[in-house]
């Protein structure tokens, strides 16, 4: 039997790591004071039109159901949780969200990337300000720190100010000829420049305007480079910039840089926009930026939005190349026992530790002491259940890390397990 292409079974190893993730953002979101929730799996198909329009349907999980309603599985969360609060009139703003969990794409799979995936996400609605951009990219620096990450990027660019770029160069006001360029530099992560000239050049676009954006597009480093390199009196938007770096440096974040390269592909964004690599990866660990478009098609002009989002099988990946220690167990304790009368003692042993919170694990088919200590080599204690202790009410207890053993009261043992197995 086989599952559709591009699903898989998601195993416990895999499963316990996306879980670490979890938590780490978890933890990071109650620092920042986000409110976790979770948007509906399933969406209109309407509704999801409104972000990216009818083209999406080649890209989304989408069907008709019992009541005769087209509706569609979330790709992501941005349009669910911008629905909840574009429809609370009265949400007190700023509104800080976060939330994780399942999206699905109809996308080519690849290496880290299902149609059914993780996401964590988050988004702050309100007023239009720089604090709220520093904050989204003050929030993914530490998360990725909490994470264990290193060698990380943060590229930050304007919407704004690639547009009127665009404008100036192609001398144009022309939406679709703005869409169709900033599309060609965010194709230029992903395929050959040549092949993109070629492409645009069939569409009648003048290479050596297309050329001189590309080149554009190439320049990336600190405020101070960038001013070295180019006339920043001729881009709009340039303060904005130089303030949001202003910010970040005040807050910490000193891994950030200007990347005329990144503009984002879906044409809702309206303003600061980044995506976070690490130094040696091409693929793109989070993106995110400002939005306040969306707000706008969902009927609030008074609402401003901005978030990011990051796939968390892609950043398994990376913890594993990194070698971060993303499961530990060496903090589980293992119960053995020397033959079978001592078997049901340390079942029972064992529930008493899982009731006072200790991850306790035993052999439940009756293997020999060997098998059973074989095992528990990965754990950080083994609590060993034998005659002669168990007469005198004492078990074995052996430290795996060091090979040394001490006798204690099982009452003892109970009563003050920090003592016992200090954790």
């Amino acid at each position: 039997m086989e599952l559709p292409r591009g699903m898989r079974d998601i195993e416990p190893k895999e499963s316990s790591e996306i879980e670490f993730v979890r938590q780490k953002f978890i933890e990071t979101s109650n620092l920042f004071g986000f409110q976790f929730m979770e948007s509906s799996p399933i969406e209109l198909l309407s509704v999801i039109e409104t972000k990216s329009g009818p083209s999406i349907k080649n890209e989304i999980y989408y069907f008709t159901d019992k009541g005769n309603r087209e509706v569609a599985l979330r790709f992501d969360f941005t349009i669910g949780l911008t629905r909840y609060a574009a429809s609370q009139k009265s949400m007190r703003l700023p509104a800080k969200i976060s939330t994780f969990g399942g999206v699905w794409r109809y996308d080519e799979p690849q290496k880290g990337r299902y149609r059914f995936f993780h996401q964590w996400d988050i988004e702050i609605y309100g007023e239009p300000n720089i604090e709220s951009d520093a904050e989204i990219i003050d929030f993914t620096s530490k998360f990725l720190t909490k994470l264990g990450l290193e060698n990380i990027v943060i590229d930050i660019c304007d919407r704004e100010l690639i547009e009127s770029y665009v404008r100036s160069i192609f001398k144009s006001d022309s939406s679709a000829v703005i869409g169709d360029i900033l599309r060609a530099v965010d194709k230029i992560q992903k395929k050959r420049r040549q092949d993109i000239i070629n492409e645009y050049k069939e569409k009648g676009y003048s290479v050596p305007a297309l050329e001189q954006i590309l080149k554009f597009s190439e320049i990336k480093g600190l405020p101070e480079e960038i001013e070295k390199e180019v006339d920043v009196s001729q881009l709009k938007n340039w303060d904005k910039i130089l303030q949001l770096f202003d910010t970040l440096k005040n807050r910490g974040v000193d891994n950030v840089r200007i990347n005329f390269g990144i503009v984002r592909g879906l044409d809702y964004y309206s303003g600061i926009v980044f995506e976070v690599f690490e130094n040696n990866d091409v693929g793109a660990l989070v993106g995110g930026g400002r939005y306040d478009a969306l707000t706008k098609a969902f009927g609030r002009n008074d609402l401003g939005a901005t978030g990011a989002a990051g796939g968390v099988e892609r950043i398994v990946l990376l913890l594993e190349k990194q070698n971060v220690n993303i499961l530990s167990k060496e903090d589980r304790i293992s119960v053995v026992f020397i033959n079978d009368d001592m078997k049901k003692i340390a079942i029972n042993l064992t529930s008493q530790l899982r009731l006072k919170g200790i991850p306790t694990d035993v052999d439940l088919l009756g293997r020999s002491l060997k098998k059973q200590m074989e095992i528990a080599s990965n754990s950080k204690y083994v609590v060993i259940v034998a005659p002669k202790e168990y007469a005198d009410n004492s078990v074995i207890i052996r430290n795996m890390r060091d090979g040394s053993e001490k006798q204690v009261k099982i009452v003892v043992m109970l009563n003050d397990l920090k003592s016992s197995l200090p954790l």
